[in-house]
């Protein structure tokens, strides 16, 4: 039953770090050089770092789990 609210914890933390994103683009975007984006375009992102970082941060917890 953990898993379950850890799932249903990481879909809100998902919602709103591409909330995060969107609002730091659009106070950083002349700094940065970017045009501003949409919430859609946020979602987007934000997926896309996820499927990125979740294998890698999988990966390191498992080796730590094999090392103890």
């Amino acid at each position: 039953m953990r898993s379950f609210f850890a799932l249903s914890g990481a879909g809100g933390f998902f919602f709103f770090s591409a909330w995060l994103l969107m609002i730091f683009a659009g106070i950083l975007h002349d700094e940065i050089g970017i045009n501003p984006f949409g919430y859609g375009t946020s979602l987007v992102a934000t997926i896309g770092l996820w499927l990125v970082v979740a294998p890698a941060a999988g990966a390191i917890a498992t080796s730590m789990r094999r090392r103890s």
